[in-house]
């Protein structure tokens, strides 16, 4: 883990023992895949709540949310909010407002294709928790890993993140992966209204908003593994519009 970087020195708010924690996943089309996922979050950290934000999704990925949450028996709340097709950054946004509204400590974020391991958020929710204010799960620091990616796409990769670095100024390495632990309390301090943007640019520009803040950000190897059941809902349209986004930021 990378220790917490910020120019401006802010220190984050204390947290109390027992933080509050919201997970967001955010779907479209991954029945098959989130009865898993929810069942990797709950054992990871069996006190937080869920938060799933689907795209309204003609494959059923609400139905198997409900009848997950309704097989629960723990103290953990899943719920499912449906809404029609906007896009992975309007879907974060909401998910976020959710964990601001609700009153809680700590929003974690990750990919509802099993991309991400549910397991590594114990230690994002530890950097937190140790005074970061954002913890980013990353592909490219030490320790971090991509499996089921061909060499070219992480060669692309790792230029797109580089260039976006230096764009927005961004003291991580890891700008466009979405598996990270925020703070609430400094997510309260944006405003997430607005919405000029619902697509994966937003993933670039809500670490730009919280650096501007003033938050500490630190980042937390993760392993990404290539999704091995559905589809990537990164089309080359959106991955072009995405980019033009990133540059027109300031």
């Amino acid at each position: 883990m990378t220790s917490p970087s910020n120019p401006h020195d802010a220190v984050g708010s204390s947290l109390p023992a027992s933080p509050r924690i919201l997970v967001g996943v955010c779907t479209f089309n991954e029945a098959g895949n989130v009865r898993e996922l929810l069942q990797q979050i709950t054992a990871a950290l069996p006190s937080a709540d869920v938060i799933v934000v689907d795209d309204n999704s003609p494959d059923g990925t609400a139905a198997a949310v409900r009848q997950y949450a309704s097989s629960c028996h723990g103290s953990t709340q899943i719920r499912c909010h449906v809404r029609q097709q906007r896009g992975l950054g309007g879907a974060i946004r909401a998910a976020m407002t959710e964990a601001i509204e609700g009153d809680y400590d700590l929003f974690c974020n990750l990919d509802g294709d099993l991309s991400h391991n549910p397991a590594d958020l114990p230690r994002l929710v530890a950097a937190v928790q140790a005074g970061a204010d954002v913890a980013v799960g990353s592909r490219y620091v030490a320790g971090g890993e991509i499996v089921g990616w061909p060499l070219r796409r992480k060669w692309m990769s790792r230029c797109i993140n580089a260039v976006t670095r230096r764009r927005l100024r961004l003291p991580v390495r890891d700008a466009s992966g979405s598996f990270r632990c925020y703070r609430v309390s400094k997510l309260a301090e944006l405003d997430l209204s607005d919405e000029s943007y619902e697509g994966y640019a937003f993933i670039q520009e809500v670490l730009m908003r919280l650096f501007h803040a003033g938050a500490q950000f630190t980042e937390v190897p993760i392993t990404f593994t290539e999704r091995v059941r559905g589809e990537s809902k990164l089309s080359f349209r959106e991955a072009i519009r995405s980019g033009w986004t990133v540059f027109q930021l300031k």
